[in-house]
C-alpha cells in the first residue's frame, strides 16, 4: 500500500504544480471548459450551446491555429543549410538506430526505415526530406517545386495523417478481441494504463516552467504524452495535429520504448508486486462465439462515433480491419490487410518518419526532453495497470494476476508476453499470456481514445 500511495502522491504533487503555474505560454487548466469543450465535441453538442462571445473566441483561436499551421508549414518548407557537423551527427543517429534494429532486434520493421530516412534526410544538398510547394496562383494551385521523395511521401501519408490509419487497419485485422470480450473488466486495467499519458502531459509542462531550455505548449506536452500509450501511430497521428514539429522526437521515443519494453516493464512489474502475487494463477476464459466477435466492433465504432468523434478515425480503421477478419467471408482483404498493406505502409512510414530527424529540428534541448519524458511516460503506464490489478484484488473474490495489468499499454502482443514470462519466472505453470491479451488489446483502443479526448480538447 505504500508504494501505491507514493505513486499516486506523486502524481497528484505534479498536477497541483501544473495548475497553479501560469507563464506566456499557457494558462492554468480550467477543468470546467475542458469537459465542456469534450461534451460540445460529441453527438450530444447541441445540449451545450455556445454564446456568441463564445463563439468569436472560438473562431479567433481557430485563426490563430491556423496561422500557426501556415507558419509551420511555411518553415518546413524552407530549406535549411545546417552545419555539417550537425549533419554528421543526425547521420550518425540514423546508423545507431539501424544498429539497434538488425544487432538488437529492437523493432526492425520501423527502426530500419526511419533510421535510413534519418540519414537520407541529412545528406547535405540533396534535400531528399524537402517538402513539396503550391501556391495558389488566380485561384488555380501551381507547384513551385515537387520537393524530395520523403517529402512528398511525408505530405502525403503523414500531414493527411493516412499512414497511422493504414496501420491500424492492419492492426485490426491481427488482433483478436477475444479475451476481451471473455473478460471485460481487463478493459479497466487497459484504461488505468493510459495514466502515463496524462501523467506525462503535466510532466512537460513542469520542465516547460522551471527548465529554462526546454520550451513545451499544452499541445506539445499531449503529444509527448501520448508516448506513454505505447501506441507508435496514434502518436504520430496526434503529433501530426497537434506538434508537427516535434513529430520525428516523438515517433522515435514511441517506438524505442516499445522495443524496450522487455528492458523497461520487468523491473517496475517485480517493483509492485510481491512473490505470492505474481504467482497467482487465473481461471481458463470461457469461449468466444463468432457472433460476439462480429458484434463488438460495430458496437465500439457506434459507441465512439457517439461520444468522442474525434477518436472516430484510429477506432473505426481498428475495428473496420478487425471486421473483415472476424466476419469469415472476407479472408482475402483480411490477408491483404495484415500482410501487403500493413508492410507497404510500414516502409513509407518509417522513411516519412526519419525525414523528420533533420539536424535543424532533432538537436535541441527539447528532444532530450521528449526521451526523458516518453520513459517517465511508460513506466506510469506500466505501473498504473499493475496499481489498478492491485485495487481490483482487494475488491474482487476473482483474483487477478497483477501483472498483467502492466500489459494494459498498446505495445501487442509483447506486453503481454512480457506478462506471461514475468509469472512464469516465480510459477512456471501460471500460463498468463492469453488472460493479458485482454488489458493489451484494451490499451490499444484506450490510447486512441485518449488521443481522442486530447485532440478534442485542444485540437
Amino acid at each position: 500500500m505504500k508504494k501505491i500511495f507514493l505513486v499516486f502522491t506523486l502524481v497528484l504533487m505534479t498536477a497541483s504544480v501544473v495548475l497553479a503555474q501560469e507563464n506566456e505560454e499557457y494558462k492554468p487548466i480550467d477543468i470546467k471548459e475542458s469537459l465542456i469543450s469534450l461534451a460540445r465535441n460529441t453527438a450530444f453538442g447541441g445540449f451545450f450551446p455556445r454564446s456568441e462571445k463564445e463563439i468569436a473566441e472560438a473562431q479567433a483561436k481557430a485563426e490563430k491555429s491556423k496561422q500557426e499551421k501556415y507558419q509551420t508549414k511555411l518553415n518546413d518548407i524552407k530549406v535549411k543549410t545546417a552545419p555539417l557537423w550537425q549533419n554528421i551527427i543526425m547521420i550518425c543517429v540514423g546508423l545507431l538506430l539501424v544498429y539497434l534494429a538488425i544487432a538488437k532486434g529492437f523493432e526492425p520493421l520501423l527502426l530500419i526505415p526511419i533510421g535510413m530516412g534519418g540519414i537520407l534526410a541529412n545528406i547535405p544538398v540533396a534535400n531528399i526530406a524537402a517538402l513539396p510547394v503550391v501556391e495558389i496562383i488566380n485561384g488555380i494551385p501551381v507547384t513551385l517545386s515537387s520537393g524530395g521523395f520523403l517529402g512528398q511521401i511525408y505530405t502525403f501519408g503523414i500531414e493527411s495523417g493516412l499512414f497511422p490509419l493504414f496501420i491500424f487497419i492492419g492492426v485490426g485485422a491481427m488482433t483478436d478481441f477475444g479475451p476481451l470480450i471473455a473478460n471485460p473488466k481487463t478493459a479497466l486495467l487497459g484504461a488505468a494504463a493510459q495514466i502515463g499519458i496524462f501523467g506525462t502531459l503535466l510532466g512537460a509542462m513542469v520542465l516547460s516552467t522551471y527548465v529554462p531550455v526546454i520550451n513545451f505548449s499544452l499541445k506539445d506536452a499531449a503529444s509527448i504524452g501520448i508516448i506513454g500509450g505505447a501506441d507508435g501511430p496514434t502518436a504520430i497521428f496526434t503529433a501530426s495535429r497537434l506538434s508537427p514539429s516535434l513529430l520525428g522526437a516523438i515517433a522515435v521515443a514511441a517506438y524505442s520504448y516499445m522495443a524496450l519494453v522487455p528492458i523497461i516493464q520487468p523491473p517496475i512489474m517485480k517493483w509492485l508486486t510481491t512473490e505470492n502475487e505474481r504467482k497467482i494463477e487465473m481461471k481458463q476464459l470461457r469461449p468466444v462465439s463468432k457472433r460476439e466477435k462480429i458484434i463488438f466492433p460495430l458496437v465500439v465504432i457506434i459507441l465512439v462515433a457517439l461520444l468522442l468523434p474525434d477518436a472516430a478515425p484510429l477506432i473505426g480503421a481498428l475495428m473496420f480491419g478487425n471486421l473483415i477478419k472476424e466476419s469469415g467471408v472476407t479472408e482475402r482483404l483480411s490477408k491483404t490487410a495484415q500482410n501487403e498493406l500493413i508492410n507497404i505502409v510500414t516502409i513509407m512510414l518509417g522513411l516519412s518518419v526519419g525525414s523528420k530527424l533533420a539536424a535543424d529540428k532533432f538537436l535541441r534541448f527539447e528532444t532530450l526532453g521528449i526521451l526523458v519524458l516518453g520513459l517517465v511516460a511508460f513506466s506510469m503506464g506500466t505501473a498504473g495497470g499493475v496499481l489498478l490489478a492491485k485495487l481490483m484484488n482487494a475488491v474482487s473474490k476473482d483474483k487477478i494476476n497483477p501483472l498483467i495489468g502492466a500489459a494494459g499499454v498498446s505495445a501487442v502482443p509483447m506486453a503481454a508476453r512480457v506478462a506471461n514470462k514475468v509469472g512464469q519466472e516465480s510459477n512456471p505453470h501460471n500460463f498468463l499470456l492469453m488472460h493479458a491479451m485482454g488489458p493489451n488489446v484494451s490499451g490499444v483502443i484506450g490510447s486512441a481514445v485518449a488521443a481522442g479526448v486530447l485532440l478534442a480538447i485542444l485540437g
